[in-house]
């Protein structure tokens, strides 16, 4: 079928149900809801079967949904209505939540139900929720919904009518009212409700050392104790620690009020002045203080260790790898590879493995353009650090989504292993062409061919898990339940480190690496990619720099991509 997909912006869940429609065959075109006559003009040049929805801010116009059937993907369960119905269900405590694929009509959240799941729910963030929970269960739901449709003979019942209905009822918006922490009654769990549920979009509203501002990234803390509820009593790294009258809770990054334009950044750095008094709580003072804390609390990177395995996460928030945490994570990978250990696995994180370098902290830089050479030159340190590893198996173990520059950081390593449900871009140029780094020149075209390199830096689609192994740029796709996961790359590992040809394997590689050094050496690559950044970074087209200025503004869209938008290409027709 033709399958147009109807959104504000290509975001996770959309590109997650891309990923799966093509895989099952289906045409599929993107078309950005900017205004009733774009959309109504998308509609006319693709001809589409079906219209599905997975993420919109406003109702789809009339004269599309009489017209033709579309599918909205709702993230409530049957019955559910109202813009903030994931936000409601986690600052509510709700034990289970789903998700709803309706029909549009002219009510909000109220047509005809196609399929519906549900899922159980975690305490997590609703990023974390929504990349997990949310989007596998929009899966099922939507092929369950596609399926129906492509039979002809389904009959979608209205809410009222399921079993799950829960009555119906339209909930406004969550505003910043009933978000409020009211740090004097409020405990550590229902402060963690609240700073989870607006996660992501919009933040809690609040104040730090007199300031107004929005807070971002909560991490509970078991054992620090102490000062009046709501006042800052301690930070660590790029995170501060906010007593609770019974604990405390970390918030990681925080966005000021005024001006209107400023951004998401840490939050120690954003007060690094008002810190100045206020102690500082580091996990350990020896080289090892990455081991895995015992308990919970704010821990960026953490390290355990079995089997003559060694395990490296990074929780970088959205993904995102400043200079700072590039030059922190070498540290830490320099001082594990000082372990007697046979395999080093890069865990990355739980939601994301790497987006690679952080455009939020680029953009408030003094110079962007300095910034962004120091942040590309750290990223590449570390990439290098791993291609050198050449006495021991280096894997790197997706467990969440991959983008730019973090896909390539990953293939540094020797073997690439991603969760079934992973989404990968792995490409620059939407960010206004940039060139790249991470010496992608190199690890790329040796895994996939040049024409592929070429052709997947240029298409700039996403890449399913499935679909990365077979174009060779991932090794296997394992599990997709987070926990199975997790389980299954501990268990490949510790084989692959007790292995009785280990030794062997590792030989070769060394022989593999020393002739690629002959052939043309790392620094070459390096060299090359740098000159074309150059380009980027200071040249006379400044499209990187707008694109990154629209990208962390978040600036309205104002047309599709023509790699997305195929019935906008020229010559477009479609099939009879």
């Amino acid at each position: 079928m033709r399958i147009l997909l109807l959104c504000h912006a290509f975001n996770s869940l959309s590109q997650c149900l891309y990923c799966e429609l093509a895989g099952r065959g289906h045409v599929l075109s993107v078309e950005y809801d900017i205004a009733d006559s774009v959309a109504e003009e998308a509609v006319a040049l693709f001809r589409p079967d079906l219209i599905i929805a997975p993420y919109l801010r406003r109702a789809i116009p009339e004269t599309i949904w009489r017209a033709h059937c579309c599918l909205v993907v709702h993230p409530g369960i049957v019955g559910d209505r109202g813009p903030s119905a994931l936000d409601r269900a986690i600052q509510d405590g709700e034990r289970a939540w789903g998700v709803t694929v309706l029909q549009a009509t002219g009510e909000m959240d109220a047509g005809p139900v196609w399929a519906s799941a549900v899922f159980p729910m975690r305490l997590a963030r609703k990023s974390s929720l929504y990349r997990h929970e949310v989007s596998e269960a929009a899966t099922r739901a939507v092929l369950c919904a596609v399926e129906r449709f492509s039979r002809g003979d389904f009959v979608p019942l209205p809410p009222s009518q399921t079993v799950t209905a829960a009555g119906g009822e339209l909930r406004p918006l969550l505003r910043q009212a009933e978000r409020a922490i009211d740090w004097q009654r409020d405990d550590s769990r229902r402060v963690l409700a609240r700073l989870h549920a607006a996660d992501g979009f919009p933040g809690v509203a609040d104040e730090l050392f007199g300031e107004p501002c929005l807070l971002f990234d909560a991490w509970p803390e078991d054992i620090l104790r102490g000062g009046p509820a709501g006042a800052v009593i301690a930070w660590r790294e790029t995170a501060i620690l906010r007593a609770t009258v019974d604990g405390a809770v970390w918030i990681g990054h925080v966005r000021r009020c005024t001006p209107p334009d400023s951004l998401k950044l840490p939050a120690a750095e954003v007060f690094a002045t008002q810190l100045a008094g206020i102690r500082e709580a580091p996990l350990s003072a020896s080289p090892a203080a990455c081991w895995a804390a015992p308990h919970r609390t704010w821990q960026d990177i953490r390290y355990e260790e079995a089997d003559d395995v060694g395990f490296l996460h990074f929780e970088f928030y959205n993904g995102a790898m400043s200079s700072r945490q590039c030059r922190r994570l070498l540290a830490a990978y320099d001082w594990v590879r000082q372990r007697p250990l046979q395999v080093i696995v890069l865990m990355g994180g739980r939601d994301l493995w790497s987006n690679g370098i952080h455009l939020q902290q680029i953009e408030a830089a003094e110079s962007p353009a300095d910034e962004s050479w120091a942040n590309i030159d750290a990223i590449d340190d570390l990439a290098e650090a791993i291609i050198r590893t050449d006495d021991r198996l280096t894997i790197a173990a997706l467990q969440g989504n991959c983008a730019a520059g973090g896909c390539f950081l990953a293939r540094a390593a020797d073997i690439v292993w991603a969760r079934a449900g992973v989404v990968l871009n792995p490409h620059y140029r939407n960010m206004g062409n940039l060139y790249g780094s991470e010496y992608w020149t190199y690890l790329l075209p040796a895994r996939v061919g040049e024409m592929a390199a070429a052709a997947i830096m240029q298409q700039r689609l996403p890449l399913s898990a499935s679909a990365g192994v077979s174009a060779g740029l991932l090794d296997a796709c394992l599990a997709n339940d987070p926990e199975s996961f997790r389980i299954d790359v501990a268990r490949r590992a510790r084989e692959l480190a007790q292995a009785p040809g280990l030794a062997s394997r590792l030989r070769e590689k060394r022989a593999r690496r020393a002739a690629d050094e002959l052939q043309r050496p790392l620094a070459d690559y390096r060299a090359a990619e740098m000159a074309e950044l150059e380009r980027n970074f200071y040249g006379f087209d400044p499209s990187y720099h707008i694109a990154r200025h629209h990208f962390v503004h978040k600036t309205p869209h104002s047309w599709t991509p023509r790699h997305l938008a195929i019935h906008r290409e020229l010559g477009w027709q479609p099939a009879p």
